[in-house]
Formats: C-alpha cells, structure tokens, sequence
C-alpha cells in the first residue's frame, strides 16, 4: 500500500477521535441546555407556607428548601407569623437559591377561631394573583406546604398533571395512619377520615393542589377567620370543585408521598436553674 494512502488512513481516524472526544466531553452541556428547556414547559408551583418564630423553625425550614431545591419550576411563597419580616428566614430563604417570595402579616385569632395560617394564605393568595395577572405564561398549580411536613419529590410530579383540584393520600394525619380519598372507577366516592368525616371535603392542607388559574377566575375564593381548624380545607376547596370533580392522582389515591409529621418541642434546659454556670450562646442563630 502506498505510503500516501496509509498517512491519509491515519490522518482519518484521527479526525473521527477527535470528534467523538469532543462530543463526549461537551454532552453534558447539551443536556443541560435540553433540561432548562423541558423545565421552562412544565408549569409553574406556587408552594405556600405560613412559618412562625419558634427554636425549631430554621431547623423545618432548612429540611423544607433542600427538599425544594430538587423541585423544578418552583416559586416559594413564605410567609411569617409577625410584624415584621425576620433577619432568620430572609437569610435563610437568600442562602437556598430558590425562587421565593416573602411575605410577613400577623396573625389576629378571634374567640370564635384560633385555625393557624389564615392571614398568612391569604396574603400569599393576593400576591399571587397580582403576579399572574403580570405573567405572561399563567399556567401553575398552587399548594399550600406546612414547614415541618415531610415531601417526596414524587408529589411534586403528580401535581403538574392538574386540571382543576388534585388530590392524594396524606399519611399519619387525623389520628390515622393514612388519611385519603377513596376512589371507584377513577373518581373520588368517599374518603377514609376518623376526624370529623363529615366535613365537606375530609382531607389534610398536604393532601391537594390547585390549578392556579382558578383564582384568577374566582378572585373572591380565601380562607375565613370564621372557620374552625380542620375546616379551612372545605372553605377553600369550596370555590372551585364538588367531591365529584375531584381529580385522584398518586395511582388512584394508593401510593403517600407526603407526611403530615410534626417537629418535636425541644426541651431546653434554664441556665438559671443549673447550679453550675454555662456559656451563653444567645448570639448564635439556631
């Protein structure tokens, strides 16, 4: 074989592993490219959460936004239980990299309901709609997350297939082990509650999301200081479906992707009452 075709055969697979090397090592960058674009179609959620100052509060809020940090197209709306917007939560909410919003009213309970939350939603639900009546892109689902619940990814991708009102299964809430609707034949027919089952829709704050458009279509619909805890869900709920519209997700209402768990009270001892002097801490944020 001339010794002109073989340099040019050398010369050849040259070339051919220098490309496949360069489209190795620059995949990456092409799927990344690929993933913000698929993550600029899914709709948007809007996840509420009221927070009050409390020794756990940055210990449930952290767990909160790591878990949100593997959500994408997520937009946080928290709101805080106080006059004033707190240095711990703003900092916290600036250090995660998410998208939030923060918010911040004070809570004024009545003799008639100490139900937690309610100015605190309502806020968020006026923010939200001043935001999507600016939006261009208004497709979203709103869910409303309490800071010490505990989330599986898994939740997050069932409510991006939401028509009007998802709903799933919540567990070791109202005194059961799972709390959830009861499906036949791909509708909601009823819902295994203990607590109060005769509520209008006997289900947990973590157990639904709603198509966000709704609220630009029922602009009146928020949660009601004359409601009790337990049934600021209905109140809600009551704007924008009937049990029969009601749309199962997680398999037909048989898999639980969220907990409603509840964070422990620390006991924390009384410098005062120790017989033996400690150091204080006082200017460590826990």
């Amino acid at each position: 074989m001339p010794f002109v075709n073989i340099k040019k055969q050398y010369l050849a697979m040259g070339l051919l592993i220098f490309v496949m090397l360069f489209l190795f090592n620059t995949r990456p960058v092409f799927q990344c490219q690929f993933n913000a674009e698929v993550s600029s179609y899914l709709p948007v959620i809007y996840g509420i959460t009221p927070t009050y100052a409390r020794l756990a509060q940055k210990a449930d809020l952290t767990r909160l936004s790591q878990t949100l940090m593997h959500v994408k197209n997520l937009h946080w709306v928290v709101i805080e239980d106080s006059l004033e917007k707190t240095k711990l939560v703003a900092n916290l909410l600036k250090e995660s990299n998410l998208k939030y919003t923060h918010l911040n009213i004070k809570t004024h309970k009545t003799k008639q309901s100490t139900a937690s939350g309610v100015e605190q939603r309502n806020l968020a639900l006026d923010w939200l709609k001043g935001h999507l009546q600016k939006s261009e892109d208004q497709r979203g689902v709103v869910y409303f997350m309490d800071d010490d619940n505990t989330y599986s990814l898994k939740v997050f991708d069932e409510m991006r297939k939401i028509k009007r009102v998802g709903v799933w299964p919540v567990g070791i809430v109202g005194g059961m082990r799972v709390e959830m609707p009861l499906v036949t034949d791909g509708k909601v027919s009823g819902f295994n509650a203990w607590w109060k089952p005769f509520r209008p829709f006997p289900i947990d704050m973590a157990g639904f999301a709603i198509n966000a458009t709704l609220f630009l279509e029922h602009p009146e619909a928020k949660f009601s200081r004359k409601v009790q805890s337990g049934f600021q869900e209905s109140e809600i709920l009551k704007y924008f479906t009937t049990r029969d519209e009601l749309e199962p997700l997680a398999e037909n209402c048989t898999k639980v992707f969220v907990w409603h768990t509840r964070t422990q009270k620390p006991s924390i001892v009384n410098p005062q009452k120790l017989k033996r002097p400690i150091a204080s801490y006082d200017h460590i944020e826990v």
